[in-house]
């Protein structure tokens, strides 16, 4: 759900300094949630600010000059994992970046990427893995 605008929040500020209105009828008036109201009338009082506040967590994507970091470290060492790409990136950011996140960069740049540092081998055990029964003929 996006922010409510700043002009809305404006005039419910206007509402609340220049009538005696309480919280509930403002919500009303506005059509928003009372706790919408409550905590713009907080975050006004204690900032003086009606910006909405950044939303939290990482980024869900990275700008374009991240992404030719990524193309470079991809060609610098073509066999990097996910998780070595995340933490070379990393410097380069203010935050961190997620493997889910570099995998989608990964493929939106149509790069192939190693998932695991280590690859199993298939066990194929003296034929253990072809067992045919005897069928006791013989």
């Amino acid at each position: 759900m996006k922010a409510y605008s700043v002009d809305l929040r404006q005039k419910i500020i206007e509402a609340y300094e220049n009538e005696p209105i309480s919280q509930r009828q403002l919500a009303r008036r506005f059509r928003v949630a009372t706790s919408f109201v409550t905590k713009l009338l907080k975050q006004y009082r204690e900032t003086g600010d009606l910006n909405p506040k950044p939303r939290p967590g990482r980024p869900r994507s990275l700008n374009a000059e991240q992404v030719e970091i990524v193309q470079s470290l991809v060609e610098a060492k073509n066999d990097i994992s996910l998780s070595e790409l995340c933490e070379e990136l990393n410097p380069h950011l203010e935050g961190t970046v997620s493997e889910p996140t570099m995998c989608r960069v990964m493929q939106r740049l149509n790069l192939t990427r190693k998932k695991n540092r280590f690859t199993r081998l298939k066990r194929a055990v003296n034929g253990c893995n072809n067992y045919a029964p005897n069928t006791g003929t013989g």
